[in-house]
């Protein structure tokens, strides 16, 4: 416990300075938020991703993050938590869950800019 607050503690004090944006802050936790990368399940910009394929009762099937760049917030606050088969519970803080948010909503202002453009 004390290594995960000293490696965290660092990160917190350059996510309220001036040292690195909203955005870099964002991204580094969406990268990897207490161990476990976000991406590795949910793709690279919160699209969904399968993670593996595997065979059960001679059934294919596969296991995946679902996508969560589509979820409004109170969705995406509920589902960080709620205890989900697969998901690991990684006890955010509420400003950790909106910079997440913000993250995987990052595109959201330049798909509709390019949507009206259209």
């Amino acid at each position: 416990m004390k290594y995960i607050l000293s490696m965290l503690f660092p990160l917190s004090l350059l996510a309220s300075g001036n040292f690195i944006t909203p955005m870099e802050y964002s991204s580094q936790l969406y990268k990897n938020p207490r161990g476990i990368g976000c991406q590795n399940c949910h793709g690279e910009s919160g699209e969904g991703k399968i993670v593996a394929n595997y065979i059960h009762k001679k059934k294919e099937r596969s296991f995946g993050g679902p996508a969560i760049n589509k979820m409004n917030f109170n969705t995406f606050f509920m589902a960080l938590n709620t205890r989900k088969s697969g998901m690991p519970r990684y006890f955010l803080t509420n400003k950790e869950i909106e910079a997440l948010y913000l993250f995987v909503h990052r595109n959201d202002k330049k798909k509709s800019e390019q949507e009206a453009q259209k």
